[in-house]
């Protein structure tokens, strides 16, 4: 395999499939399925998800409720993603573990570092919910975080889109494709990949990010074989 550990970043949104709310059962299932597959490859796998498919922190602002305060609500919806992806792996066969950066101990484990690591080592699937645990970070920034704490090989972002465009392909029909690009053009052409913050952190620790499309089977085997699957960001 080209990437032996990787951390997948999958978004709130794409729980919910084609539904504007919850969780759309055979969009899960399809993913628990990929992520068997590499797995069973012997990937090292850990996953950190958003909340936008239960929570968004602009519904907070809009009731006068205090960011941090929507941040947290946000923390507890990725939580409840995390369990349902949880569900879907286990039914899938897999072993995993749910870790939070916030205490919740009825339902998951704490995030502690090198357990997370024997976890991986062990070949459980660990899911990191509740982002960094802090308000005014998004999952972005988890995912970063995460991955350079647990050494991962890569990040992973799975989306609908299949790479990163010269502009928003959904609205500008000329838009192409980059199949590589380096951390410094991306800051330049202003490219919106991830949060500044979480793209910071990979840049200055040198962690490559891939972005593809999660949707289409068969990609997130693909893309730990190494074929030119998506966009990769590199030092360059």
């Amino acid at each position: 395999m080209k990437y032996n550990r990787i951390l997948l970043k999958l978004s709130g949104e794409a729980l919910a499939g084609s539904k504007k709310f919850g969780f759309d059962a055979e969009m899960i299932k399809s993913y628990a399925e990929e992520i068997a597959k590499v797995v069973g490859l012997g990937v090292q796998v850990a996953i950190v998800v958003g909340g936008g498919n239960i929570f968004r922190g602009e519904d907070a602002q809009e009731a006068g409720i205090d960011k941090a305060q929507g941040d947290y609500m946000g923390m507890m919806a990725t939580l409840i993603n995390s369990m349902a992806i949880q569900g879907a792996l286990e039914n899938a066969g897999l072993h995993t573990r749910v870790m939070s950066a916030i205490q919740v101990d009825q339902v998951c484990e704490r995030f502690i570092r090198r357990r997370a690591m024997r976890h991986l080592e062990k070949g459980r699937v660990v899911i990191f919910g509740a982002g960094t645990g802090n308000p005014y970070f998004t999952t972005d920034s988890a995912a970063s975080l995460r991955a350079i704490e647990i050494k991962a090989d890569v990040v992973l972002k799975g989306t609908r889109v299949d790479g990163i465009y010269t502009a928003d392909p959904e609205k500008d029909p000329t838009a192409t494709r980059y199949a590589t690009i380096g951390f410094e053009e991306v800051f330049a052409k202003k490219l919106n990949v991830m949060d500044m913050t979480a793209f910071t952190l990979c840049k200055e620790n040198k962690l490559p990010i891939i972005v593809f499309d999660m949707n289409k089977p068969g990609n997130l085997v693909n893309v730990v074989k190494g074929e030119q699957i998506g966009t990769l960001v590199t030092m360059g």
